[in-house]
């Protein structure tokens, strides 16, 4: 038993340093506690079998698939046009909307569909994102209180209750105490993410390459680029890129060769981008991306029989753009850009040429290239990249994978949404006979399957691993507890101690005891552990058992000075560029604020 104290304080004290990453420490805690003999290996390993971090995985893969498809960039616009400039405003909107939905779906679920939110919105909004991922975690915990459903400490408790003779917790029952938690959690989380979080956010974007939507405004691309479609009664339909030669007969550069099919009323909508090869043939419906003047565009849009489409936009999905600047001993320098056979070689368009602070938008091929010049590419992101990788002869700006990242599959954002909404239906509603867990694997790979992910490497890459390893290692902690007897212990010697004095002593020692334990087990072992207790020191006192077990619910739900007390705190950690520390700045006063607040209040709800 001394040497687990030890270890854990130990551990504890390694977080608050936050000199080595949280992850380590916890691995190195768990693997002193298999060296000592405390845990044997299956033991210690089996956090990382746990539902609950197999859940957190696949919920990062369903994140990344909002932020992917754009539907988080769609849901935030709203938030933003309710709160407008009012930064308060939007906090109280985060804050309100996550504790709604943290009612009916689990608070690690309310997180994974709201963050990807959260983080867009404050990008929008040019704020820092720290200043309400923390907030919002803590919400969607508030939240789990206004419902039996919302947390499972409160369906513990509920259990509880039953075993020993008692009736059961209706489904509003915990409605009067949530609305207590979320209104002590906005008064004391509004300063206090103010002058601690935001803080995390200074000093950033000072550096920040160019978006995709500022290039294509910096180019003017927007207007330079014209879009028609490819009808059955054009003259051009089933030729080669080669035979019609646009370059050559009209001075006609072909961009982009597109072709879209809808399926699903639109929520199976699929859209396909090429680069054109001379062997590409020209297909009825195809959307052919030219770039000219605009007498030979209307020219040979006539000639062709071709429909101008002036609602199309310049998209990325499969092809992208960027920049790259000519060396000054390149040997482009002095050579036309017709010459230069960027996209025989490459595989990509040279879109524009800026030239100091001159925009060369037309008569590209005849362009004789300067040391110095930025040329706007063109192609499909792997090309872009092989492009940065494969010459000395100029430098790309920008890495092409973190851009294509950036980019939206906004075609695909219906199909996300309907992927996100059966997956919290299921994990809502207790009639269909799902898992949570499954719902979350089930819902992440088709985010893979369909594409609203780009692919199977995007898709991990969405994973935190160091919030994942952290939780998984942490877990067997709650087993080592209990192995030595420490949890019962401390348990029991509470009960023994304020007992005496009176129910409000108790009710106030439960709370505050149940609270400390969660912040290093997780708050569902600590509920199942303490609930027991607390009803039998209620019928040993004699008093109403409800206040009791309420302690014990809200001390482990509202446990918000750790990342690893709540699956919720960890998957902002890093999303928010937290430390241990700034849980304890932010987490611990609301915590103890809260213990005080409701160890007045609960006997008010449930009189002894």
């Amino acid at each position: 038993m001394t040497l687990t104290i030890i270890i854990l304080l130990a551990t504890v004290a390694m977080f608050i340093a936050g000199k080595v990453r949280a992850d380590i420490v916890a691995l190195c805690s768990l693997a002193v506690l298999m060296l000592a003999g405390v845990l044997t290996p299956v033991e210690a390993l089996a956090g990382f079998s746990n539902p609950v971090i197999i859940m957190m995985a696949g919920l990062f893969v369903v994140g990344g698939g909002i932020l992917q498809t754009g539907l988080a960039k769609k849901a935030s616009k709203k938030i933003m046009n309710l709160a407008g400039d009012n930064e308060t405003w939007l906090f109280l909107l985060i804050i309100f909307v996550t504790a709604a939905i943290g009612a009916f779906v689990s608070n690690t679920g309310t997180v994974a569909l709201m963050m990807p939110i959260v983080v867009t919105m404050a990008a929008e909004a040019r704020k820092s994102a720290s200043t309400f991922l923390m907030p919002l975690a803590f919400a969607s915990s508030m939240g789990g209180m206004l419902t039996l459903i919302g947390t499972p400490p409160n369906l513990v408790i509920d259990e509880t209750l039953r075993e020993n003779g008692y009736e059961g917790l209706s489904f509003f029952s915990f409605f009067p105490v949530g609305l207590l938690c979320l209104a002590v959690g906005v008064v004391v989380m509004l300063p206090l993410s103010r002058m601690v979080l935001r803080k995390k956010g200074d000093g950033e974007g000072e550096h920040r390459e160019k978006s995709l939507d500022t290039l294509v405004e910096e180019y003017k691309l927007t207007g330079a680029v014209v879009a028609y479609r490819v009808g059955e009664e054009s003259v051009i339909k089933g030729k080669t890129i080669a035979q019609i030669d646009l370059r050559a007969t009209h001075g006609i550069n072909i961009l982009e060769v597109r072709n879209e099919t809808n399926g699903g009323k639109g929520i199976l909508r699929n859209v396909t981008q090429a680069i054109p090869t001379v062997k590409r043939r020209i297909k009825s419906g195809d959307i052919l991306y030219l770039q000219g003047e605009r007498e030979k565009l209307d020219s040979l849009a006539s000639q062709a029989r071709l429909t101008p489409m002036p609602s199309a936009k310049f998209d990325f999905y499969d092809i992208g753009i960027a920049e790259i600047v000519v060396m000054p001993e390149s040997r482009l320098i002095g050579q036309k850009l017709s010459e230069s056979r960027f996209r025989e070689r490459y595989g990509i368009n040279v879109l524009g040429v800026k030239r100091s602070k001159e925009y060369i938008m037309t008569d590209l091929p005849a362009t004789k290239l300067k040391g110095g010049d930025i040329l706007l590419i063109q192609g499909q992101w792997e090309n872009i990249a092989k492009t940065g990788r494969e010459e000395e002869d100029w430098v790309l700006i920008g890495e092409p994978e973190e851009m294509a990242g950036k980019a939206t599959i906004d075609y695909k954002a219906p199909l996300a949404a309907v992927i996100m909404l059966a997956m919290v239906l299921v994990m809502a509603l207790d009639i269909i006979p799902i898992a949570p867990v499954t719902a979350v694997i089930a819902a992440a790979l088709l985010m893979v399957v369909t594409r609203c992910l780009r692919n199977a490497e995007a898709a991990y890459k969405t994973i935190n691993f160091e919030s994942i390893v952290l939780i998984a290692a942490m877990m067997p902690m709650a087993t080592a507890l209990e192995k030595t007897g420490t949890s019962a212990l401390v348990s029991h010697s509470l009960v023994e101690t304020l007992g005496d004095i009176g129910p409000m002593a108790l009710l106030c020692g439960i709370y505050f005891t149940t609270s400390l334990l969660t912040m290093f087990i997780s708050n569902t072992a600590t509920a199942v552990l303490m609930a027991p207790i607390a009803m039998s020191a209620a019928t040993e006192l004699g008093v109403n058992p409800l206040p009791m077990l309420f302690a014990v619910t809200l001390g482990a739900s509202m446990c918000f000075a750790s990342p690893f007390s709540t699956p919720p705190n960890a998957l902002v950690m890093h999303a928010g560029s937290y430390t241990f520390s700034d849980y304890i700045k932010v987490g611990l006063p609301l915590q103890i604020i809260m213990g005080i607040v409701m160890t007045f209040a609960l006997p008010l709800f449930f009189p002894f």
